[in-house]
């Protein structure tokens, strides 16, 4: 069974940066696809940021594209969210998730195993 635990959120300014990481044991990650979603107060769980299991396809909402970079290290079994240019508008918990099929979809009943989440608040 896969397990994922995201870090490195926290406190930001508007116009900074954070960079999340997800760390996955109990299986490699080299066949599975991964992705970030994110659920602020009151709203809806929504789709950030994908890639596919071998690092050839990206998939990025159209609020983060040009701001957030997905990237995957096989080697260290660990997923990253680099997330430049910050808004209050990205603040939310933002879970990874992991599809066996392997692909970048966006759509979150298609991801088989989640982490717990880390809190993300970008101040004005």
């Amino acid at each position: 069974q896969l397990q994922l635990v995201e870090s490195g959120g926290g406190l930001a300014q508007a116009g900074g940066s954070l960079r999340l990481s997800c760390a996955v044991s109990g299986r490699t990650i080299s066949t599975y696809g991964m992705g970030w979603f994110r659920q602020a107060p009151g709203k809806e769980r929504e789709f950030v940021a994908a890639v596919n299991r071998s690092g050839s396809n990206k998939n990025y909402a159209d609020s983060v594209k040009g701001r957030f970079t997905i990237s995957r290290d096989n080697a260290k079994n660990t997923v990253y969210l680099q997330m430049n240019s910050l808004k209050p508008e990205d603040t939310a918990v933002y879970n990874c998730a992991a599809d066996i099929r392997g692909g970048s979809t966006n759509i979150y009943r298609r991801y088989d195993h989640w982490g717990q989440g880390t809190q993300v608040t970008v101040s004005s």
